[in-house]
């Protein structure tokens, strides 16, 4: 399969972006939020996936169960800032659908206005600042998802060994080095981090969740996560959503674990990789994870924002 060059990185307003996340800037920026729309919204790898497919089954499982058979979850979870070549329909060629239609740009605020359902679920990474002011003018909520950033940088590292929208990765440990920098796309995970905790201050539509929360005790953090949302599922429909959102389940899921979506080369590395705590420990080296925890103490200042790198 031929596809285009990947993508280069360059400064978008003091944050390392690549084209298909700012091709569509006018039309994301001009984005007409709902006052029920629900922003989804972390730093790439954090179990932005995981916690989409969470509320999806929250909202919409009894409502359209067939949904989840048939209509990928990045179709029912649209992603907001995307603008990359259309997923081949299933009675297509998918290496001829991509090869011919590369140049034909499917757009996540497209895909958003086409959406029957509500509240309208919608996918994020934008940085804090860069999030279109309807969604603050509506008082949207948000559930922003944060992960330690070891596990952080690793998930990402196999990530953009398979995506083809992505950079070229290079080797380990200059990928390491440029998460440290910040030359990541969406920039610097300790200002993402740290920007949306900060806002979470201020702004009490706004739940912030740890990954590492959330594979420890899935039921406390889904009950909490139900209660920001107002939403009060039976025992039942909990333990179904739990079952399904298993990571083992998702990797298996074809609506759910990207493998309809051709731009991403699963036999590299799959989206769906390991879903766990601590896998970082299987990538740094001693002098690495030195290196990576004096430049944290350094940039992490603020006390109450508290990661854990197991569990």
């Amino acid at each position: 399969m031929e596809l285009p060059t990947r993508p280069t990185l360059f400064d978008f307003h003091g944050v390392s972006m690549v084209k298909y996340f700012t091709d569509n800037w006018e039309n994301i920026q001009n984005f007409e939020a709902r006052p029920d729309d629900i922003l989804i919204n972390s730093y790439p790898k954090a179990g932005t996936t995981w916690v989409c497919y969470m509320l999806d089954l929250l909202y919409f499982s009894n409502m359209c169960p067939e949904r989840q058979t048939f209509v990928p979850l990045h179709e029912r979870v649209p992603f907001l800032e995307i603008s990359s070549p259309p997923r081949p329909k299933a009675n297509e060629n998918p290496i001829h659908s991509v090869k011919e239609n590369w140049n034909t740009v499917k757009k996540g605020t497209d895909l958003i206005d086409q959406l029957s359902t509500s509240p309208r679920l919608i996918k994020s990474h934008l940085p804090v600042q860069f999030v279109p002011k309807s969604f603050w003018e509506q008082r949207c909520r948000f559930v922003y998802v944060a992960r330690n950033p070891k596990d952080s940088v690793v998930s990402y590292y196999h990530f953009g060994r398979m995506n083809g929208i992505h950079p070229e990765v290079g080797d380990w440990s200059t990928f390491l080095q440029d998460f440290m920098e910040g030359k990541m796309v969406f920039g610097s995970w300790y200002e993402h981090v740290n920007s949306w905790w900060e806002k979470k201050q201020t702004y009490s539509n706004l739940h912030y969740m740890f990954y590492e929360d959330l594979s420890e005790n899935f039921g406390r953090e889904t009950d909490r996560l139900c209660s920001f949302l107002g939403l009060s599922p039976s025992a039942e429909e909990k333990e179904k959503v739990r079952a399904a959102v298993m990571f083992d389940n998702m990797k298996q899921d074809k609506m759910a674990n990207s493998s309809t979506i051709q731009i991403m080369n699963h036999e590299v590395s799959p989206f769906m990789r390991k879903g766990k705590v601590a896998d970082w420990k299987n990538h740094f080296t001693v002098s690495q994870n030195e290196h990576f925890d004096k430049d944290y103490k350094q940039k992490m200042k603020n006390p109450e924002l508290r990661f854990r790198t197991e569990i």
